[in-house]
This record gives C-alpha cells, structure tokens and sequence, in this order.
C-alpha cells in the first residue's frame, strides 16, 4: 500500500467520526502548485463541506475553516500510527486545501526503493492494443501534415508498451481508390516507368503526373470516364492494372522507407511484414460485415437509392456504407478492418487510431456502428486526435502550394542543428528530438505554431534542453569513476532543490501510467522538462563532487544525478529520441 493510500485511508477514517461516509478511493492527492505548502495536497475538505448540515457549516464557516478542523484531526491520528515517521506536518493553504509535508526519512527510503525498483510498474491486466498511427497515401507526397501522426501515434504505443500493454503498431496506408485509375491513365500517357524504377524519389514524379491528369482533364473530360473504367479494370483484377498499381506502391514506399528510418518508426510485423495493412488488404472482406449489417437490420435505404446506417434518436448524421450502384466506401472498408482486428487479435483488444481531429464525427460515427454491431465496448475504441501544423515562417520549402515536404523539415532540422555541433550525427539527433519533443509538448488536439527558435532552443522547454540534462547528468557520474551507487544514508537532512529531485523521481511512475490511461503523450513530456529544471537548479547551487562536500552527502548527491540520468533517458526513449553522447 502506497503512503497516498495509507493517508486516504486515515483521512476516511477521520471523515467517518463526523461522521461523513466518503471511500478511500474518492480521496486523491496531488503535488501542489506551490511546494512551499507541502509535498501532498488534497481537496476532500472543499468537496466534503458541501456535504455538511447546515448547522455545521454555520460552525466551520467555509471551507478553509472546516479544513482546518480536519488538519488538527488528521494530525492527532497520524501520530498514533507508524506514518507518524512519514509525514512531518498537515497544513491548510488557500481555500481548503489540505497539505501534507513529508519527513526527509521518508523521501530518503523512497530513493532507496527506487535504487533496487529500476523498473517500470506494469498493469494488472494487460492487453492487447492496436495503435493504427501514420497512414500515409500511396503516390502522393509525404508532407509535414503526417509527422503529428506519425510522432504521436508512436509514442502512445511506446507509452503502453512501457506500462505492460502488448501493442501492435498498425499503418492503414491509404493504398484503394479512384485515384489509382488517374495515376494509371498519367502513368500510360505521359510516364516513363523505367525514368519512375531508377528515380530515388518517385513519389514526387507521381505527384506530378496525377497533377497532369487533372489539368488535361479539364481540357478533355473524357479522361475522367478512362479513369473510372482502369480503376473499375483494376477491382476486376486486370493484370495490366494491377502491375501499375503495385509499382505505385513500391515507389512510393521508397520515399516512406527513407521517412521512417530517418525518424526511427516501426510498426509490427503482424501487418504486413511491418509496412501495414492498407485499404486494399480488406477489399474482399467487406461482405461479412455488410451481410451483418443487413442481418441485424442496420442498413436503410435513403433518398438517392445509396444505403446508409441510421443512429438511435438521430444523435449523429447517418453514415453511408454502400453507393447507389452498391460500391463500397471508406467507411465499409474500415469496419472491414476493425471486423479483421477483433477476429484476429480478440474482442478484448482495444483500438487506437491516430488521425487528425477533424475526422472526429467520422469515427464517432464508426464507433457507435460497431457498438451497435456488439462488437466492441465504447471504452474500447479511442480516437486520438491531433491538431494542424501552422508555420511562423512562411518562407519555408513550400513546393507545390502550399504542401510541405517533411524530408524538406527533417533536413531543416538537421542543417539547423548544425549551427550547434559540426557533428552530422549529433546533429541529427539534436534536430529529430527537437521536432518530436515541439510535436509531444502540448495536448495532441492542440495546434502547433511551428517556430524554429523555439523548436531548437538549448534552454527552454525543448528537447535540445533535456538532452544536453542527460548529457550532463552522465558526465558527472563519468567524474565519479569509482562511483558504485551505495544504499542512501537514511539519517541525512535533504536540501530544497534535493527534496524537489527526489519528489520528481517518485512520480515517474505514476505521470508514465497517467500518459496511458488517457492517451496523452504531453504528459509524460511535461514531467522529464521539470525533472530536467529541477535537476539544473540543483546542480547550479550545490556542487556534486567538490572537495568540500561530504562523502555521505556526495554519495547522496551522485544517487540523486543516477536516478535523474535514468529517469530522463527512460523517458527519452519511449518518446522514440535519442540521446547524445556529449553535446
């Protein structure tokens, strides 16, 4: 049992004598704005005072006065009970929060802990979790639009892996459609395939072909008519159509193979052989899930003759599933695939799709669908939605209006490292952690105004900032070369800027699980930056190995730069950035 669920229990049990019946597991701490106050605060007394009878609120007052009768309370119990060396003193501050000060000998055993632990807390129940992120479409460009979901999407299956989840990483390429029956009209016109089978970078000769296609058509409609009857050749099965759309796909995954290796991203090699699972891979798995859809009486027809799902008391639009002629849609295609997902990996999984927050109706839709379909609990479907990039600089590498290129931003961010290292490896580090770390720092539904000076900045809330943290954090303990980490000195008194390192270190669990649970990337983002502050302030005001220091106050102080140098890197690489050498 955890100190917060011993204090919950305590504060429960004091609550009762009122008497008040609130469960243990209602009470939650938290880490207070201003640590001045405490180490642990709870809001019982502000919520509990509404409960109150009216009398004795008249008694209390308000809340800060009712928090203040339960303070004394807590403090007579804690001192009959072994917490009575845990905790130094309750306070009240503001309104009625409720602050709980912890002894030194307390943090010092929680350090030790963390000494002997050095392993991640795993879920009781795991389970398995798709994590569909990146999905790219097959010949048209990789643009800076795909990094958020690409970056996010791959740190939230890093982030369950961590905890115990078995994650399977899923890239639904956008790989069907009618534009295959353009490109192949493009490719037979105006191509030349073997210029296409020698060109380092097709996908951009392909961009220009399909941008072609469309300009003739505007002087010749009949070319949209060929198109329609190349794709229709090519549902057929038509050897012709399908080599073309196969090299399609091969040139276009040697731009993506260049993307990912470069920004060190892989999905499972349950799809696909690691390249995923695109649309084409479910077009002859739709009928099972249409004849269920028509067996369970889900499918009506509308106006147009096309057939359509309606929802329980219109709370969402009706989503088509079949066209007027009976062609297939997206949407058909993607139950196909979450039908594909439940049979192969369990009804128990759970599916996480990563795309941009303005395809939220979409998949709310899609998820009330399979919901009614029983195939999936809504807890077991989650869209996590990202926001759009927006640039400060409007001068940078826009090629073909307003698309940006990503190896256009990677090169960037590497070329821009440079001004830092003349080192192309540590500039490349340097480069690709500052991008991820500028994508993960906010909540992913936020968008991001992208600015380079902030991207790279060596000093505020970037990834630069806490690799350099590790970097330095490492080479003292380099210093150290005779250092074998001892079991902390529990009689020690702990500085401020110590206290506040080893509070940091205590939480990393508990931020990493919370990162999870919702999905939140910028969680765990947001913790390794105040771990990394708060150990920069500590090692700017107390020296570490000087001459003057301690022995027992050095060891104490070499455990504390350990643990932060592991928490940090921990961190880093589950959030897929690596971590320099030296810089």
């Amino acid at each position: 049992m955890t100190l917060s669920d011993q204090l919950a229990a305590l504060v429960a049990q004091v609550l009762q004598a009122v008497p008040l019946e609130i469960a243990p597991d209602a009470i939650h701490f938290e880490r207070p704005t201003d640590t001045s106050f405490g180490d642990l605060a709870t809001t019982v007394a502000l919520s509990s005072f509404k409960q109150l009878s009216a009398q004795e609120k008249s008694i209390y007052k308000n809340p800060a006065g009712w928090a203040h009768f339960l303070a004394e309370a807590i403090s007579k119990e804690i001192i009959t009970t072994e917490l009575k060396a845990d905790v130094q003193e309750v306070v009240v501050a503001g309104p009625g929060f409720i602050n709980f000060k912890l002894s030194d000998r307390y943090l010092l055993q929680e350090l030790s802990g963390m000494q002997s632990r050095k392993s991640i807390t795993q879920i009781k129940k795991p389970r398995i979790v798709i994590v569909e992120y990146s999905s790219p479409n097959i010949a048209k460009p990789f643009t800076v639009g795909h990094l958020r979901s690409t970056i996010i999407g791959s740190a939230i299956a890093a982030i369950l892996e961590a905890v115990g989840y078995e994650v399977k990483r899923d890239n639904h390429l956008g790989d069907w459609g009618t534009q295959f029956g353009k490109l192949i009209v493009a490719i037979k016109k105006w191509g030349d395939i073997d210029a296409l089978e020698k060109d380092d970078r097709p996908v951009k000769k392909l961009v220009e072909l399909y941008v072609k296609f469309h300009e003739e058509a505007e002087i010749h409609p009949e070319l949209e008519d060929e198109a329609r009857a190349w794709f229709k050749n090519l549902e057929d099965g038509n050897s012709e159509a399908k080599i073309l759309w196969q090299k399609c796909i091969d040139w276009s995954w040697k731009e993506f193979n260049v993307i990912y290796e470069q920004l060190d991203i892989h999905f499972s090699e349950d799809f696909n052989n690691g390249k995923g699972l695109g649309e084409s891979f479910f077009e002859n798995k739709m009928l099972p899930v249409i004849v269920e859809l028509q067996e369970k009486k889900m499918l009506q027809v509308g106006k147009n003759g096309a057939q359509l799902v309606f929802f329980p008391n219109d709370e969402l639009p009706p989503l088509m599933i079949l066209k007027q002629d009976g062609a297939t849609l997206y949407a058909t295609r993607d139950l196909a695939t979450d039908y594909y997902r439940k049979v192969t990996f369990g009804p128990d999984s759970l599916i996480v799709n990563e795309v941009g927050a303005e395809q939220s109706l979409y998949f709310k839709q899609i998820y009330k669908i399979e919901e009614m379909l029983g195939w999936f609990k809504p807890s077991q479907r989650v869209h996590v939605g990202h926001g759009l990039y927006r640039f400060k600089d409007k001068k940078m590498s826009t090629r073909k209006g307003n698309v940006i290129w990503l190896e256009d931003v990677l090169l960037e961010a590497k070329e821009r490292a440079m001004a830092f290292t003349k080192d192309e490896v540590l500039a490349a580090q340097v480069g690709l952690g500052a991008l991820k770390w500028n994508d993960l720092k906010r909540s992913s539904h936020l968008d991001v105004v992208f600015d380079w000076d902030e991207v790279l900045n060596l000093k505020g809330n970037s990834g630069p900032y806490v690799q350099y943290t590790v970097v330095r954090a490492v080479s003292i303990l380099k210093k150290a070369q005779q250092f074998v980490a001892p079991m902390v000195d529990e009689t020690l008194s702990l500085n401020a800027q110590e206290r506040e390192i080893v509070l940091l270190l205590g939480q990393f669990n508990e931020v990493l699980h919370k990162a999870a649970d919702e999905y939140a990337p910028h969680h765990l983002v947001g913790y390794l930056y105040e771990l990394a502050q708060a150990f920069n302030t500590f090692y700017n005001q107390h020296s570490v190995l000087g001459k003057d220091v301690a022995a027992n106050t050095q060891q104490l102080r070499l455990i504390l730069t350990e643990q932060t140098a592991q928490v940090l890197s921990q961190g880093l690489t589950i959030l897929g950035i690596e971590i320099p050498e030296k810089m």
